[in-house]
């Protein structure tokens, strides 16, 4: 599975910013790896810095549309029969759907960095029918930090990059932290505004 993943990501990155942009997307390549290979590709003088931010953040906002569509159109069934070609599970969308119920629309941007839900948490977003230019917005403001951030790993790592994931430890558990507290400030907020009302 590892040589096939690795080679479809060759074959991507062929094409530069389309191919970042491709392979985000399509999700059978985990984000953090197809970003450490951009920043691979930057620090070799082969794509820019500003192109390679863009190609990512397109990317990975229209992948997490599509989950939301699918949600919105198809419906919890839907995405529990082809879900698996996406690599989502019924599992996952029983958290995310917990997450969503519970937190609200807020948890969109929060649980973009947190595993498991970061993935899943579109899809119960399109089953409530939330308004489809907030959850872009609060998609695209947490998808911009990731992308800089494994890009910036990828670069510094060099030919190195494929040990991405295992550098990119000390910096992803803060961010992890910093996510559930603002997500927990936000339910606060709203559930305290809720009760003023």
């Amino acid at each position: 599975m590892k040589e096939f993943i690795y080679t479809v990501l060759e074959f991507l990155m062929q094409m530069g910013y389309l191919g970042i942009a491709l392979g985000l997307m399509i999700e059978i390549i985990p984000s953090e790896i197809v970003l450490g290979y951009g920043g691979f590709m930057i620090s070799q003088g082969q794509i820019g810095w500003v192109g390679a931010v863009i190609a990512g953040t397109v990317g990975g906002t229209l992948a997490q549309l599509f989950l939301y569509w699918a949600g919105y159109y198809g419906g919890r069934p839907f995405l529990e029969k082809y879900g698996k070609y996406v690599l989502i599970k019924k599992k996952h969308i029983d958290i995310a759907e917990h997450w969503f119920e519970k937190y609200g629309a807020g948890v969109i941007f929060s649980a973009r960095f947190i595993p498991v839900v970061r993935h899943a948490i579109s899809i119960p977003a399109g089953i409530a029918k939330m308004s489809a230019w907030k959850f872009t917005i609060y998609t695209i403001a947490a998808v911009i930090p990731w992308t800089i951030l494994f890009l910036y790993l990828g670069n510094v790592l060099g030919s190195n990059w494929s040990h991405i994931k295992e550098y990119a430890e000390p910096y992803v558990m803060p961010i992890i932290i910093a996510a559930v507290v603002l997500g927990a400030i936000y339910f606060l907020f709203k559930k305290t505004r809720k009760n003023t009302d």
